[in-house]
């Protein structure tokens, strides 16, 4: 089993900065692929980043440009740094992982979830 935990979330008014941090434990021998998902009120939730181990990433189209995947070389932990915030980034953000990278073209199914951070951007 993997626990991911998330740290970093918080209140920030808009055009500023956070970076989220996850830190991964338990069997992460493979954990091949960490990201970030994101869950406003009243919306489903959805994509924000990924990145594998091999380094490549994914953003979601709304935070291209202002957030930025990042991770250590032993895959225990992934960040994310995010700036220029909007309002429309607040969010509980999740950390999220799978073992295998999908072939292109395929959907993540991340089997492993954190608990969430809060981010609040205020106008």
């Amino acid at each position: 089993q993997v626990q991911l935990m998330e740290s970093g979330g918080g209140l920030v008014q808009a055009g500023g900065s956070l970076r989220l941090s996850c830190a991964a434990s338990g069997s992460i021998f493979r954990l091949n692929v960490m990201g970030w998902y994101r869950q406003a009120p009243g919306k489903q939730r959805e994509l924000v980043a990924v990145l594998t181990s091999g380094g490549a990433t994914t953003y979601t189209d709304s935070v291209k440009g202002r957030f930025a995947i990042s991770g250590r070389n032993a895959a225990n932990a992934v960040y994310l740094q995010m700036n220029s915030l909007k309002p429309e980034d607040t969010a509980v953000y999740y950390c999220a992982a799978q073992r295998t990278i999908p072939p292109k073209g395929w959907d993540y199914a991340m089997n492993y979830w954190g608990k969430g951070t809060l981010v609040t951007v205020s106008s």
